[in-house]
């Protein structure tokens, strides 16, 4: 893989998932008021996109199962889910597991033009740098989610606690 998109992979990758191993998950399966999902979908969001645009889910790849396009696709929401959706704990461990394979694709694999350009970009590796752009937003959001929450729970036990 070209080290640039390789370096920017682990680094973006890691990051995400030193911070999301660090929610709870009543904390990622809660949805504050303003906020369209949980952290929970984020998490699943974020790996189902970068498997469709680095690996061509769910027609060329089937280390995600089917049904996570209609789970984390956009416009989804956990409101709406009706399937057994996988745990935060087993998003992570696909997580890791992306990562690996996405540090195996071969840098000629990178340099391919698409068939289709996909948002005017042409190349597998302007792909890789959109994903490691979408991940990096997803997380901003995940970590002012997590404040939120936290923030709406320590002000719910502090009045609970207050009441009389």
């Amino acid at each position: 893989m070209n080290e640039l998109v390789f370096k920017q992979f682990k680094v973006a990758k890691d990051y995400f998932i030193r911070n999301v191993e660090s929610i709870s998950k009543e904390v990622a399966s809660f949805q504050p008021d303003g906020f369209n999902n949980t952290i929970h979908w984020h998490v699943g969001h974020v790996l189902t996109f970068t498997e469709q645009l680095m690996f061509g889910f769910p027609e060329k790849t089937t280390y995600l199962p089917a049904n996570y396009i209609e789970l984390f696709d956009n416009g989804t929401k956990p409101a709406d889910w009706k399937d057994e959706v996988p745990s935060l704990y087993e998003l992570i461990i696909q997580l890791k597991d992306q990562a690996i394979r996405l540090q195996q694709i071969p840098n000629e694999q990178l340099k391919k033009t698409l068939q289709k350009p996909f948002m005017g970009f042409e190349t597998f590796e302007e792909l890789a740098g959109l994903a490691v752009l979408h991940e990096s937003n997803h997380l901003g959001h995940i970590q002012a989610m997590k404040r939120v929450v936290e923030c709406e729970k320590l002000i719910n036990v502090d009045t609970d606690e207050n009441t009389f």
